[in-house]
Parts: C-alpha cells; structure tokens; sequence
C-alpha cells in the first residue's frame, strides 16, 4: 500500500473526525508545553475528537485501563482546579527555593532560567483560569509496579499532540500530588483508581515550537553505553538546549 492509499485508508476510517492541518512528523516535533491560554472554552466537538485520539493509545493486553476525567466549568471542575491550584502554588514555592531559581543565571532577567520562573509563577498563579483540566487515571488491575504508566502514559502523550493537532495546547504536570485524597473524595474516584497526572488544556495564547532538546548523539547509543551510531545527527536547524542531565551522566 503506497503513503497515499495508506492516507486515504486511514482518512475513511477515521471518517468524523476534523481535519488536521499540522501532521505527524510535524506534530512530534513542535507540540511543546504550554501553560499560558487564552480566555476562551474548548468546544464540546474538539474534546471528543481530542479525547478520543486519547483513548486510541495502546495499553497491556488491550486492557485499556486509562479513564480521563474531563473538568471545565462544573461547580465540581471550578472545586477540584481550586485544590490542584493550592496545590501547585505550594509544591512550586517549593521548588524555586529548592532549586534556586532565583540564585545564579535565574538573577540574570533574560536567561532561560529567570523566563521559566517567570512563566511557572504566571501558570501556578492563574491555574483556576485554564479553561480544561484534565485528570488522566489508571484503573488498576494489580499491584503497582513500575512499569504500569506504559498503560497510561501513551494516553496522555495522544492526548496533547492531538490537542497540538486542532489547534490547542497543554501542558502535563504532577500537581495534583499534594491533594490526592480531596481529589479522590471530591470527584468519586474509587480508592484503587491511580490519579496518573494533572493536564490542563486551551488556546495557546503563544505558539507552539519548534522544541529545543539536547543533541541526538547524547541520547542514542548503539551497541554499548554512551557510544552514539553514526547516524544520531539532529537534521539542519535543530534547536539545541542545556537543560537536562550533563554529558557525565549519560
């Protein structure tokens, strides 16, 4: 089957959904985080076709134990983004002290450190204001292990390229730590259901990427521990950034 007849295949099977004017490649490599929305509602038409990319993720077995509990402006949606808003006022208070935000290149108005501060202080303060919030949930089957978020995580990453896809954005965060058994109590989530992370969704009031990440060479190996194929070259143009774990720690 040649890309055009896959294409078309896909198209028709697919058939009710909106179009997607991005692409997938393209989707991949410019869906960024974004926590700075416009003030308008997500309409009813554009979940569905995001929430349904969502729950077309691949789980163990088929299981499919993800559930997404989708907030926008219910008396109960407006009570669980006032928890999840103290809750990420806190747990970022504490971590600008914790990892100096302030201190060093975050001094500096203009570094990427101080602009991150800046645009976390914004997101944390106006967290009530996003106009989706979505909690993605892991029912479970068995006792936890590491490796159960592959049932629920892939979800999550559907969720946003195809919010990248219609034109909206999001950003995945673990706020909702701190509040759990509110959340639970508030929402009737049941006791064994895992709250997996907190997304909130909307019109990006900025843009998306292209993303900036470190170079391929320092994140494909081949072979043996820290030694990069040949081929793990960034195409022309890539954006390159400092964040995330030094060479050492390979």
């Amino acid at each position: 089957m040649t890309h055009a007849e896959d294409a078309e295949h896909i198209s028709l099977r697919d058939a009710g959904l909106p179009h997607d004017d991005v692409g997938l490649l393209a989707g991949l490599v410019s869906t960024r985080a974004i926590r700075r929305y416009r003030d308008e509602p997500i309409p009813p038409e554009e979940l569905r076709a995001i929430l349904f990319a969502a729950t077309r993720a691949p789980s163990g077995s088929n299981r499919q134990p993800y559930r997404f509990m989708v907030l926008t402006d219910g008396p109960k949606a407006r009570a669980a983004k006032s928890l999840i808003g103290r809750s990420a006022r806190e747990a970022w208070q504490a971590k600008r002290v914790t990892d100096r935000y302030d201190t060093g290149s975050g001094a500096v108005d203009d570094s990427p450190k101080a602009r991150m501060a800046r645009t976390m202080e914004s997101y944390v303060q106006g967290f009530e204001r996003a106009p989706v919030l979505v909690l993605p949930c892991l029912v479970r089957y068995r006792a936890p292990t590491p490796f159960e978020g592959a049932s629920v995580y892939p979800a999550c990453q559907n969720l946003l390229l195809a919010a990248r896809a219609r034109g909206y954005g999001g950003v995945l965060t673990g706020w909702h730590f701190g509040v759990e058994a509110e959340l639970h109590a508030l929402l009737g989530i049941p006791d064994e259901v895992f709250i997996a992370a907190t997304i909130t969704l909307g019109r990006p009031a900025g843009s998306h990427g292209p993303v900036r990440r470190r170079p391929l060479s320092e994140l494909v190996f081949a072979e043996r521990w820290d030694s990069p194929p040949s081929w793990a070259q960034d195409p022309p143009g890539a954006g390159h950034t400092a964040a995330g774990p030094q060479s050492s720690m390979r």
